[in-house]
C-alpha cells in the first residue's frame, strides 16, 4: 500500500498585496498536483488584477507591479471562483491539500470569495471533506525543539528541498509539497499509521497549542501581538471583507 506522503498530493499558494488577511488581496495563485513522489508536477496558475494598488514592499517580495497586473491580470471574481472550485475538486478526489501556513492563504481566499462572489470557501466544501497538510504546523510539532525560523525557505533548507524562484506561487507550492513528502519520510514512524484526514484533525489541535505557546512568549516579552489559534481557516470577522 502506498503511504500517503508518497501518493497523490495537491498544493496551493498565493502572492498578495500584504499580510492582512482581512484587507489585502491576492495578486497571483497556483495549484500544483503530483500523483506520486518523483512524478510530473502539473501546475495551474492565476494572475489577478486586484483593483487596488500593490504596495512597493509587496512588489519587492514577489516582483508583480501594478502595471504588469493591470495589463496581464484577470478580474478577481472569476479567478476566485476557479480557485474555490479547483480546491474543492481536489478534496473530492481525495488529494490532501498542502498549504504552507494554511490560515493565511485559505483565510485570504475565503475573504476574497466573500468580497467578490458573495460566497465563502466553506460553500465550495459543503459536501466535501477538507483535508489540509500544513508543513509549518507539522514541522513545529514533530521537531518542536529545533531552534531557528520555520519559513518555507528554512524548511526547504532543513529537508533538502530545492526552492527555485521563491515567492512565485507555483514554485512555493511545489516546494511545500516536496517538504511534506520529505517530512513524512523523516518522521515515518510517527506518521505512517495516521491518515491525512486524521492528521488534519490533529493539526488543528497542534496549531492551537503552538499559538498558545507563542502568545505566552509575546506576553513575557511585552509584545501586544495577538496569535489566532484557528486552523486551517480563521473565522469570519464581521464586515471583514467590506
Amino acid at each position: 500500500m502506498t503511504l500517503w506522503y508518497e501518493g497523490p498530493l495537491a498544493a496551493f499558494d498565493t502572492e498578495t498585496t500584504g499580510v492582512d488577511v482581512e484587507r489585502d488581496r491576492i495578486v497571483s495563485a497556483a495549484v500544483v498536483v503530483q500523483d506520486t513522489a518523483g512524478g510530473r508536477v502539473r501546475a495551474t496558475r492565476w494572475l489577478v488584477n486586484p483593483g487596488i494598488p500593490v504596495p512597493p514592499e509587496a512588489t519587492e517580495v514577489h516582483g508583480l507591479t501594478d502595471d504588469h497586473l493591470r495589463r496581464n491580470g484577470r478580474w478577481p471574481a472569476p479567478v476566485m471562483e476557479e480557485i474555490g472550485r479547483a480546491l474543492a475538486d481536489h478534496c473530492a478526489a481525495g488529494r490532501p491539500l498542502v498549504v504552507m501556513n494554511a490560515p493565511f492563504d485559505l483565510t485570504l481566499l475565503d475573504r476574497e470569495l466573500r468580497r467578490h462572489r458573495a460566497s465563502s470557501f466553506g460553500r465550495y466544501l459543503e459536501n466535501v471533506p477538507l483535508c489540509v497538510l500544513d508543513p509549518r504546523v507539522l514541522d513545529k510539532h514533530l521537531d518542536r525543539y529545533r531552534k531557528g525560523r520555520r519559513t518555507l525557505s528554512d524548511l526547504c533548507a532543513e529537508y533538502e528541498v530545492a526552492l527555485e524562484g521563491a515567492h512565485d506561487a507555483a514554485a512555493d507550492a511545489t516546494a511545500a509539497l516536496e517538504v511534506v513528502r520529505a517530512l513524512g519520510r523523516r518522521f515515518a514512524a510517527r506518521l505512517e499509521r495516521l491518515s491525512p484526514a486524521e492528521l488534519h484533525t490533529l493539526q488543528a489541535v497542534w496549531h492551537a497549542a503552538q499559538a498558545r505557546g507563542l502568545q505566552a512568549w509575546f506576553a513575557r516579552n511585552g509584545t501586544q501581538e495577538v496569535v489566532d489559534p484557528a486552523w486551517p481557516l480563521r473565522p469570519e470577522v464581521p464586515a471583514a471583507a467590506a
